[in-house]
């Protein structure tokens, strides 16, 4: 059966793709991480928000060099097919892109339960918090399934009250703690460079939203210009949002405080600052966040997953669904989120989320310095600098992991094997460049 993805050119504008960029970057960063950050990187853990922001920079600028040459609705998948070619090594990073972004996912919608549940006075491992988040999820798809239009009003919307909100939220928090940045340390958490650059996977998985505009490049009106615009502005916005909230968060509770709150930490950190009102205000708001995140992100990797479809380089069914591909790997989507929501907790999806991420981060650029750097024109020591970080976090973060929850790793570990030897064998080579680009040339 012939499989064709159906793609709304023009359907998404400037503004769309930035509040679709912030609004998964602020649903899972700052809600999700704030206090798993904290416990790695001690009391300079808003700090670790700016070295996050950083490494993502670098890394940033390959896929602004990219998206602006090949504007794609396969965004990673592009990038890498070009890199690569259409084998295993191209195809086995472009999945664990998609498995991030599915994890990151499962990581929203834990969010969102948690916090919904905290007037309540339930915890976070309750029963309704994994119910919650696969209704979140629910949600989603059905307005995901409604059309391109739909998902960019309602990400608009939801992007300017949570942004919003949050700053509100910071700018009040400092006043009332007194505008100290620095939480309280204590004997029991002390911080260590190692630790603090560990933190700093988590704090990229914060930023790495990004590419949910990267994804979506056909759609994007003017995409050679407005996509490169669109990641530059929605990360800018998340820095400024990022260091409000986590020094606000710093002025209100001490690191002991967070730690313990880590799943949380924003709605613990209220209460003290802004009484009871500003602890149910900053649970709203953390709804709202995670909501969007998770509508956003829900959009772009699904179709992510039908790029991959159509360039050959996954299998696909139907399963007896009607209806285009895209709809098939929207379902494909929800299904797999709503396991991990069900089965996986904060810490661990988190964990998975930034293995996978970095490793197809570095598989990025070290393909566009290999082959592509001088055809799009980048600045090749920008993309060595971006593999240098980019390869020194993942290092931190697996030794801590390794001492601290060595199942995570074995986990990730086995997954990303899994993947490449799948894809091996599914299209029977590694790297396939010249001669998969002629034969598209041709045909």
């Amino acid at each position: 059966m012939h499989i064709q993805t159906k793609y709304q050119e023009n359907s998404i504008t400037l503004s769309g793709a930035i509040s679709m960029g912030t609004g998964v970057m602020i649903g899972a960063g700052i809600f999700a991480l704030t206090g798993q950050i904290a416990e790695l990187a001690g009391v300079w853990f808003p700090l670790s928000f700016v070295a996050g922001a950083a490494v993502t920079g670098f890394a940033a600028y390959t896929y602004v060099k990219m998206s602006n040459a090949y504007p794609s609705a396969g965004g990673i998948a592009m990038i890498l097919q070009k890199a690569y070619g259409q084998g295993a090594v191209a195809a086995g990073a472009a999945v664990l892109m998609a498995l991030s972004m599915v994890i990151a996912e499962s990581l929203v919608a834990r969010t969102f339960g948690t916090y919904a549940l905290r007037p309540f006075g339930l915890g976070e491992d309750h029963l309704l918090v994994p119910v919650l988040g696969v209704l979140l999820i629910v949600f989603a798809y059905m307005v995901n399934i409604s059309g391109n239009r739909s998902v960019g009003a309602f990400s608009l919307g939801m992007a300017l009250v949570k942004i919003g909100g949050i700053s509100l939220f910071g700018i009040a928090a400092l006043w009332a703690g007194g505008f100290s940045f620095q939480p309280a340390a204590s004997a029991g958490s002390p911080s260590s460079l190692p630790g603090f650059v560990a933190s700093i996977a988590l704090s990229i998985l914060a930023f790495k939203g990004f590419t949910t505009i990267t994804n979506s490049g056909a759609e994007i009106v003017d995409p050679h210009h407005n996509v490169g615009r669109a990641i530059v502005v929605s990360i800018a916005i998340c820095v400024v949002v990022y260091l409000l909230v986590a020094f606000a968060v710093g002025s209100s509770l001490s690191l002991d405080e967070i730690v313990a709150a880590k799943d949380y930490s924003l709605a613990r950190a209220a209460e003290p600052a802004l009484g009871r009102y500003g602890f149910y205000f900053t649970v709203l708001l953390a709804v709202v966040a995670t909501a969007s995140g998770l509508l956003a992100s829900v959009f772009a990797v699904s179709r992510m997953l039908a790029m991959l479809t159509d360039m050959k380089m996954i299998p696909h069914s139907h399963f007896g669904m009607s209806g285009s591909v895209r709809e098939h790997t929207l379902v494909y989507t929800v299904v797999a989120a709503g396991v991990l929501t069900a089965f996986f907790d904060l810490s661990r999806i988190a964990s998975l989320g930034a293995f996978f991420y970095l490793v197809m981060d570095i598989l990025i650029h070290w393909g566009v310095y290999r082959s592509l750097r001088r055809t799009i024109g980048a600045n090749g020591g920008i993309l060595l600098v971006a593999i240098v970080l980019d390869a020194s976090v993942l290092t931190a973060f697996g030794i801590l992991k390794l001492r601290s929850d060595p199942l995570v790793v074995v986990i990730a570990v086995a997954a990303m094997v899994g993947v490449f030897a799948f894809e091996r064998v599914y299209l029977s080579h590694w790297v396939e460049r010249p001669r998969s680009q002629s034969h598209t040339s041709q045909s």
